[in-house]
């Protein structure tokens, strides 16, 4: 700690540390010149670096440079039930190793302060056209979790540092965003700036109130809750300046759907973007959290916004204490976290986007940055000619119309808009399509209480877009089963079927598994396309119905007006309705229950709870890189939903099939989400895509599509489980060939971990999402970049090749890939070691993050 720059905050009882002046001792004038972010991350260097190493890591930050790695400290980690779950099985696996080995298992805990919500466990079985959807869905949710319910539940008593929001509650970046982030910290005597990492890629949502918050996988958040810094370079830093207002009739969801387009092209993945200008200052939070939350959809690592009088606004809104909405105030101006305070900034690359410029827009078919604006559906193919048979479902039917996601329901004015156009429709006789399963699933509890407020609760209901949930549902493919018999329809006549939904992906098989494709659209617009019933149909231009009168009804119709929805925000959406939701959901209870063991007593049947095998067999052995056959060759663009699926199992998978022989009825399969603190059914979702391209696999000289591989050196096509397993039982180590953006989406440590367990020790591609990456490092698997003009496709890479990787492994070195073919030639091929940092290079040497902390933990315990 370096005392030196600690000061009394002004107008307070609390100290804070003085990044100020601790930049410009060794810069006079440099603090005025730096970004937002780098002011933050200099304030924890300050407070938390050690004093040798203080002017070197802060120089990283005042001259831009990349050349040395220094420490992060984040202030809390945040966990959705699935990521989370998963962590804390980790550690209880890890208790239990460090008690095999003589240690105190007790001692094993989360040092930083870890908030666990149960919010992606809930499927959507019953729609919002029942009104008893939510107590049905709830019940349902809490006999299909059983046990994963009583191991969180044992967390909450066996780890200290842990707090647990049950099921029910909402979604925690809505959370988060609403009441869980404090903006300014307050701990023993001294202020310093909130900041998080979540184990979900949506995190950055926060980034919207100042709070540098971002997405992680599972495994670095252990690391993290493990009281380890989070090493980092400097990351690079985009100003983007957004000027003009938004059109009369323009949501939130429409900007974002057209910057994410525009942020995509300019190429941000992995930055941290921060927004300035006129027009973001005139956003309100709602609007800049449906920004932020979207970052990783347009490849940002966060999405930063500064403090000013919106920040303050929005707390007051949210039903924040005064003393805290007057510190955050107060320490944001003293430090210069206040937006007029960061007028010479200076970015190493700027952007500007017209906020005027955007019109109605949506997403689609297969990707959130694939923007098509209404007026052009025609144009794009997407909407066309359709017409109605009697007792069938068109071509193009929407299948699933879904409020969900915390991307659009943090947004009153969202969900407002779509209330009063639900009131328009019902007012001139309009109805849901018979075929549509509707709901609505807020993020929050207190989104229900400002629509019961604005009258518009009723209203929704009427369309069939009743509260199903308060917990991320559809988004996250957990949109339950369709009634058999539309289902059957959709099979027997092989129907185009799709999805609309107000979220933030969108990837194919992700929503559902006979919804072909899917589309991301604004509230309203998802209830205006459960009128329609088809994605066929031209929004802005078909009729949707005819008015007592007989007259046309089309979309503009029934639109809302802005000055309705604001009037409408204005007088429904109260600071008493989020203290009603908060104060009990976040009131201490003192628990004077049992105390439980530190070991957990793991149950032999559970297909959802399992000790983790990170400590034996093949995973606790030497991984020699030599002599590694493909598993699969892989084009641009493989996502985590790819690599290992969140959404239904169904009975003819791998998964499916292994459920059934533990006895589970196929109606509570759940999820694979679900499942994942269970390796044995976790592993057999690798790779269990069925929109899998395998590059391996060919028939007639296409690509075949299907979660298949071919088994070398025989040259046996079978289903990718069944190839893991016929590999695993000959020890044979393999390797990943693929294109660029390889593991984009959600932050799935599974992703990482099934491939580590199927015997994958390398992964060469042409570029990695960020998170992946690090998830990747940290169960020990290597990843490698090709350089630039080199791909699988220069090499000629058929999967017939065995693979050897040479060299020292040090951070970003170059290793040379030594390709041996099947008629005996060698090609050494020159790769990046995407190892980024010493700190990495030690966590892969170790076999994995646990693996490292196992062996610091037990040498620290013989120490003592």
């Amino acid at each position: 700690m370096n005392t030196q720059y600690r000061k009394p905050l002004p107008g307070s009882h609390l100290d804070f540390f003085d990044a100020r002046a601790a930049v410009d001792a060794i810069q006079p004038g440099a603090y005025a010149t730096l970004p937002y972010t780098s002011r933050v991350l200099a304030e924890n260097l300050v407070r938390r670096c050690e004093p040798a190493t203080l002017t070197d890591s802060l120089k990283q930050l005042i001259e831009r440079k990349r050349d040395l790695d220094f420490p992060w400290f984040p202030a809390r980690v945040v966990c959705h039930d699935i990521l989370g779950q998963t962590a804390l099985v980790d550690l209880a696996g890890l208790r239990d190793a460090i008690a095999s080995q003589g240690g105190d298992p007790a001692q094993v805990n989360p040092v930083v302060p870890t908030q666990l919500i149960v919010d992606h466990s809930l499927a959507v079985e019953c729609g919002g056209f029942d009104p008893d959807a939510f107590a049905k869905n709830r019940a349902i949710e809490d006999r299909r979790n059983e046990d994963r319910f009583h191991f969180i539940d044992w967390t909450k008593k066996a780890f200290k540092n842990v707090d647990v929001i049950p099921p029910g509650n909402g979604i925690m970046h809505q959370i988060n965003l609403e009441k869980m982030s404090p903006v300014i910290q307050a701990r023993d005597g001294v202020a310093f700036p909130d900041t998080c990492v979540g184990t979900d890629s949506h995190t950055p949502h926060v980034d919207a109130l100042g709070v540098i918050a971002i997405g992680v996988g599972g495994l670095e958040a252990e690391s993290v809750m493990l009281g380890r810094a989070s090493w980092m370079r400097l990351p690079e830093i985009v100003g983007v300046e957004l000027t003009g207002k938004l059109q009369p009739g323009i949501t939130a969801t429409d900007m974002v759907l057209a910057l994410t387009e525009f942020l995509r092209k300019q190429k941000v993945v992995g930055a941290y973007l921060e927004f300035f200008g006129e027009g973001a200052s005139a956003l309100t939070l709602g609007d800049r959290a449906t920004i932020s939350n979207m970052a990783p959809e347009y490849g940002a690592t966060a999405a930063m916004f500064y403090i000013d009088q919106q920040t303050i606004d929005y707390l007051k809104l949210t039903g924040r204490e005064d003393a805290q909405v007057q510190l955050v105030e107060t320490y944001a101006r003293e430090s210069g976290l206040w937006a007029d305070s960061l007028q010479g900034v200076q970015y190493e690359r700027g952007l500007q986007f017209d906020l005027s410029s955007v019109v109605r827009n949506m997403a689609g078919p297969s990707n959130p940055h694939a923007r098509v604006a209404t007026s052009d559906l025609a144009a794009k193919g997407i909407a066309g000619q359709w017409s109605e048979v009697p007792g069938q479902m068109p071509d193009g039917a929407v299948i699933i119309a879904a409020i969900t996601s915390c991307t659009n329901t943090s947004n009153p004015r969202n969900v407002i808009a779509a209330g009063l156009l639900a009131r328009n429709a019902n007012r001139l006789g309009l109805t849901r399509k018979p075929w549509v399963k509707s709901s609505l699933a807020p993020g929050s509890r207190a989104v229900a209480l400002y629509l019961d407020e604005a009258g518009l609760t009723q209203e929704l209901e009427q369309l069939g877009f009743g509260v199903v949930a308060f917990a991320c549902t559809t988004c996250n493919g957990m949109s339950g089963a369709l009634d058999p018999v539309i289902q059957q329809e959709i099979i027997d006549r092989d129907l185009y079927a799709t999805a609309v939904l107000s979220g933030n992906r969108n990837f194919d098989g992700r929503i559902h598994p006979y919804a072909k494709q899917a589309f991301l659209a604004s509230p309203p617009l998802v209830v205006a396309y459960a009128i329609a019933g088809t994605i066929r149909f031209d929004i802005e231009k078909d009729v949707l119905g005819r008015d007592a009168d007989g007259q046309e009804i089309r979309l503009k119709d029934i639109w809302p007006s802005d000055e309705e929805i604001d009037a409408m925000v204005k007088a429904s959406v109260k600071p008493e309705q989020f203290r009603k939701v908060y104060t009990p959901m976040f009131a201490i209870h003192e628990d004077n229950g049992p105390k439980v063991e530190p070991l957990y007593d793991w149950r032999p049947m559970s297909t959802y709870i399992r000790r983790p095998p990170y400590w034996e067999g093949a995973l606790a052995g030497a991984r020699p890189l030599k002599g590694m056959r493909p598993l699969a060759v892989l084009p641009d663009n493989i996502t985590t939903d790819h690599l290992s699926p969140s959404n239904a199992i169904l009975l003819d998978s791998a998964a499916g099939e292994y459920l059934a022989k533990m006895g589970l009825p196929e109606e509570d399969f759940n999820s694979y989400a679900t499942h994942r603190g269970d390796h044995l059914t976790a592993q057999r979702a690798t790779f269990a895509n069925p929109k899998l391209f395998n590059e391996m696999v060919q028939e007639n000289g296409k690509v075949k599509q299907g979660s298949l591989a071919r088994v070398e050196p025989e040259g046996q096509v079978m289903r990718m489980w069944e190839a893991i397993e016929t590999y695993m039982d000959r020890k044979q180590s393999l390797i990943i060939i693929a294109g660029a953006d390889y593991g984009q989406g959600s932050s799935r440590d599974w992703a990482a971990k099934g491939v580590r367990l199927a015997g994958v020790e390398a992964i060469v591609a042409e570029g990695f999402e960020r998170i992946h990456r690090t998830n990747l490092v940290g169960m020990g698997v290597l990843p490698l970049e090709f350089k630039p003009g080199t791909d699988r496709k220069t090499l000629g890479i058929d999967g017939t090749e065995t693979f050897d990787v040479i060299g020292e492994r040090t951070p970003r070195a170059t290793l040379t890939l030594v390709i041996r073919r099947r008629d005996g030639e060698r090609v050494e091929v020159p790769v990046t070691c995407r190892l980024d940092t010493a700190e990495e290079v030690s966590i892969y040497e170790a076999g994995g993050v646990l693996q490292r902390f196992a062996q610091d933990f037990l040498q620290s315990a013989s120490a003592r």
